[in-house]
């Protein structure tokens, strides 16, 4: 029998360049001891207080088939916080609840995308993106952006790709960069989508994870609002990935079409879900904070560290809770300097390349382990790069 093309070319063929990480998680499996900086999965668990109001609002009966657009009192708890960060007019009507932000990902391109519709994103990316985006049956067409540049887009560079395509997606903070867009940045894009008339899909989760500089949603930007589709997520600003609740702000006649597609689709979030995400939205800056702390003083610990060596690169690392390390000078590729890392030291981190090809020659570091193993595991990286360069220095 005959499989969709739709679902057989989501991956697009090939490696996915997360080799290293499945091979330390065998390593694991088999009792290695492994110090594994790959994926952005906190190394505290949900609140205690979350978990509280998860389970009251459970054994209080929210358990059967909540609204699938949402309960009125997340949508509008979302819709306030939207605004009140954003100060772009949000109500209810904007707002969709999904399954967790890769949710809100694939239905965003369900909204703006035909079959053979060309999507951009732009290079290095979240791992999922190209496959969504081929999921819906269109074309993914990564932009390239430059190590030299912090990895910030370019006008120019979006610009020559956007011919036939219908939509952009950009995630700022970044994953896996760890930049945050600048403001020039995002209005050179928001004056492309205008005039070369594209949907603009912004993937905003880590907006809560901002260490340098400020974080401003394109929505908010002149002309914006109407064609813009924001990505939300509790999964990092509350460690809640787990409990899969996220969310789209957007237009009101695409909110309407998305809630017509969720209930042929997801059918929905359990309502004790969204209403500990309720609660967790609106238990104060205190709470977010917290959950940031861990990543913002790893992130100071890094930048003191990176500084006392001269082989080992850091990309501006603004936000979100990634370290992004250019390892080029040790003559290897990201993805050999991985694999060597973990062969020789037992310490996990993903290739640039599993990204795209963007980030060739880099390894991106998630800051996922207690301060003093993950100061340890920096060390003991940059002591290794300056090994591999003084040797590739020598040949």
């Amino acid at each position: 029998m005959k499989l969709s093309k739709r679902i057989t070319q989501i991956t697009g063929g090939g490696s996915d360049g997360w080799d290293v990480f499945y091979r330390a998680r065998r390593m694991l499996s088999e009792g290695q001891a492994v110090t594994e900086l790959t994926i952005g999965e906190h190394d505290i668990r949900t609140d205690p207080s979350i978990l509280h109001a998860m389970d009251l609002s459970a054994r209080e009966g929210h358990t059967g088939y909540a609204m699938v657009p949402g309960t009125d009192l997340l949508r509008d708890t979302v819709a306030a916080r939207v605004q009140t960060r954003t100060g772009v007019p949000t109500t209810r009507n904007n707002v969709m609840i999904t399954p967790g932000g890769q949710s809100a990902l694939f239905a965003a391109h369900m909204a703006v995308c035909d079959p053979g519709d060309v999507g951009l994103f732009l290079d290095p990316y979240y791992a999922t993106y190209p496959g969504t985006i081929r999921g819906v049956g269109a074309v993914a067409r990564a932009i390239q952006t430059a190590a030299e540049d912090a990895f910030q887009p370019c006008a120019e560079r979006i610009d020559a790709a956007a011919d036939g395509a219908v939509s952009l997606l950009i995630n700022t903070p970044n994953n896996p960069t760890g930049v945050v867009y600048s403001r020039q940045s995002l209005e050179d894009v928001s004056e492309i989508c205008q005039r070369r008339d594209l949907w603009l899909i912004s993937d905003e989760v880590y907006d809560t994870q901002v260490w340098q500089g400020e974080h401003l949603s394109p929505r908010a930007l002149p002309g914006m609002e109407d064609r813009t589709l924001v990505i939300g997520s509790m999964s990092k600003s509350h460690a809640m990935t787990g409990s899969r609740c996220g969310w789209i702000v957007g237009p009101e006649e695409v909110i309407a079409h998305l809630i017509n597609l969720a209930t042929h689709t997801t059918y929905g979030v359990p309502g004790f879900i969204q209403d500990a995400s309720s609660y967790a939205l609106t238990a104060g800056h205190e709470l977010e904070e917290k959950i940031a702390a861990p990543f913002r003083r790893r992130r100071s610990q890094a930048v003191a560290i990176l500084q006392d060596q001269s082989t080992v690169g850091l990309v501006p690392a603004q936000g979100a809770m990634y370290l992004m390390l250019d390892v080029r000078k040790t003559g290897l590729s990201g993805e050999s300097f991985a694999n060597a890392l973990l062969d020789t030291h037992n310490i996990a981190v993903m290739p640039g390349e599993s990204f795209g090809s963007a980030a060739a020659g880099h390894v991106r570091v998630a800051m996922t382990v207690e301060d003093n193993r993950f100061a340890s595991a920096l060390k003991t990286l940059c002591s290794f790069a300056e090994q591999l360069a003084q040797r590739h220095a020598a040949e």
